[in-house]
């Protein structure tokens, strides 16, 4: 059968509308409420910077965005919700330095962290203090190492909790420097520090941001901090690889979401988010807490989770850590 001009003109429109169709898609979202979960109760930082987000997305897009706090079970009643949640960009998490160890720390979790769920990004970095009683006899990395070898089982450090990332720093320091020390939990890192500066515990890893006040008035005092090298915010206080080879840890934020979540819609949220970060009042509020931006691509993002469930998972796992 010849094709008249009419039909031919017909299919020429309908293949134009089908290659159309993803550009479409794509350029309608947001179409919905978005979600963002924050796996603890308001207040803190997660629950700051999902907000944060909320007001940028609400702004950029015009839509309407829902902080939706959801604690409990060590931050996996959150990460499941958004796990088993409608993979079109309209429900996303906060993931928090938890994301990147509970795999060690629970024998069985109610989702695959590394095949349901997907970075768009990751937000920032900060970095964990190693602070003493100033009592306390070693005044560096090195004498610690070699009071702890002399002394096995007589120094103990406080954490925030079992899993915390102020336990996994401990931990870590263990395990790389060959030593003993026990481990003394608290319920948050703010008794964990009354504690220390009343001298009923010797040391601790906590953020820079909850004991810089306290290094500068006496009240403890700074052996290292847990980057590489030497930072702005805490100038002559050397890293603690400098002494351990290989330590290194950071808490981290980022944005995640179910990882079938269509691949247009997370770089939608990805450009999104890091025009977030280049904003003057994000950077203001992330100096303030001494958080160091990240941002980048998704691949870049996944590298970098990546990168942390293969450092947190077997220490967790050797430490026979279980949550509270």
């Amino acid at each position: 059968m010849l094709k008249t001009p009419r039909i031919l003109a017909l299919a020429a429109m309908a293949g134009t509308l089908a290659f159309a169709a993803p550009t479409i898609a794509q350029d309608s979202y947001p179409s919905d409420t978005i979600d963002i979960v924050v796996s603890y109760p308001p207040g803190g930082f997660n629950d700051r910077v999902a907000r944060m987000i909320a007001e940028d997305f609400e702004g950029r897009w015009d839509q309407s965005v829902v902080v939706d706090n959801r604690p409990g079970g060590g931050t996996v009643v959150g990460t499941e919700y958004v796990a088993s949640s409608e993979p079109d960009g309209h429900t996303m998490g906060i993931s928090p330095f938890a994301f990147g160890v509970n795999p060690g720390l629970f024998p069985q979790l109610p989702y695959d962290t590394e095949n349901d769920l997907k970075h768009a990004i990751v937000l920032g970095e900060a970095f964990n203090v190693l602070v003493a009683h100033p009592d306390f006899g070693p005044n560096t990395v090195e004498e610690l190492v070699a009071y702890a070898k002399e002394n096995p089982g007589e120094v103990n450090y406080a954490s925030a909790g079992n899993g915390s990332s102020n336990h996994l720093s401990g931990e870590l320091f263990k395990s790389l420097a060959d030593v003993d020390m026990v481990h003394i939990p608290y319920g948050g890192s703010a008794p964990a520090r009354t504690d220390l500066m009343a001298g009923r515990v010797d040391i601790l890893f906590d953020n820079y941001t909850n004991v810089a006040e306290l290094v500068e008035t006496g009240k403890v005092k700074a052996l290292a901090v847990t980057t590489t090298q030497e930072t702005e915010q805490m100038p002559g206080v050397p890293p603690v690889s400098a002494t351990v080879d290989g330590y290194e840890v950071s808490t981290w934020w980022g944005v995640y979401m179910p990882a079938e979540t269509p691949a247009e819609v997370v770089t939608t949220l990805n450009e999104a988010l890091n025009e977030f970060l280049e904003k003057d009042s994000t950077k203001q509020v992330f100096e303030e807490q001494g958080i160091t931006a990240v941002g980048g691509s998704v691949e870049e993002a996944e590298a970098f989770v990546e990168r942390q469930l293969k450092q947190w998972i077997p220490v967790a796992e050797q430490a026979q850590m279980q949550v509270d």
